[in-house]
C-alpha cells in the first residue's frame, strides 16, 4: 500500500541486518542529479510508479525505492515480485548484491553519523563498503504522523580478504 503522499505504507525491517538481493527482480529508472542531489525526485518517483502499473508488475513493498545518486545522474530501484517484462527498465540484480541496512531516524542533514557508523561496522567485519542506497521512508508531509523522519541506509559491500586479515591481527 502506498500512502497518499507517495511514501511506502510498509517497508522491510532491515535495521542492522545483512540482506542478499542477488538475482532479485527489480525496476531501475535512471534519474537526473546534480552533485548528489536528485532533481525532480517526486516526478521520477511518479513516473516509475506509472510505468510499474502500466507493465502490470507487482512490487514486493509498494512505494519502497532504493535511490542512488551521483554527480550528474543516479537511479531509483524498486523491488518486484518474481516475473518478467519486456521493459528496458526491468532487470535482475547482480549475483553479488549484498547490502547492510541501517535505519536512520532524522533528516538528510543528520545522516553523516549514521553513514560513518555503518561504514566502520562493515570495515571492522572485513567487508569493503561500495555504493550507498537511500530509501526515504517518510516525507515532510507524513513524518509527524509516522514518528518522525526516517531514512533506511543500504550500503552495498563485498568481502575483502585483505580487510579480514587486518581485523584478525
Amino acid at each position: 500500500m502506498i500512502l497518499e503522499c507517495g511514501c511506502p505504507g510498509e517497508y522491510p525491517d532491515w535495521h542492522k541486518q545483512d540482506i542478499n538481493l542477488a538475482h532479485h527482480a527489480a525496476h531501475a529508472l535512471p534519474i537526473a542529479s546534480f552533485l548528489h542531489m536528485p532533481l525532480s525526485y517526486e516526478t521520477y518517483k511518479q513516473r516509475q510508479q506509472n510505468e510499474i502499473e502500466q507493465l502490470e508488475l507487482r512490487e514486493r513493498w509498494p512505494g519502497f525505492a532504493l535511490t542512488r545518486t551521483g554527480w550528474l545522474r543516479g537511479k531509483m530501484i524498486r523491488l518486484l515480485e518474481k516475473g518478467e517484462s519486456p521493459s528496458r527498465h526491468f532487470l535482475h540484480l547482480p549475483a553479488d548484491f549484498q547490502l547492510q541496512g541501517l535505519l536512520h531516524e532524522g533528516g538528510i542533514g543528520t545522516l553523516r553519523t549514521s553513514v560513518r557508523e555503518q561504514q566502520m561496522r562493515l570495515l571492522d567485519s572485513g567487508r569493503m563498503p561500495k555504493e550507498m542506497y537511500l530509501a526515504y521512508l517518510t516525507c515532510p508531509t507524513c513524518c509527524d504522523s509516522r514518528g518522525g523522519e526516517r531514512i533506511l541506509l543500504l550500503r552495498r559491500w563485498r568481502s575483502s580478504r585483505r580487510l579480514a586479515e587486518k581485523t584478525r591481527q
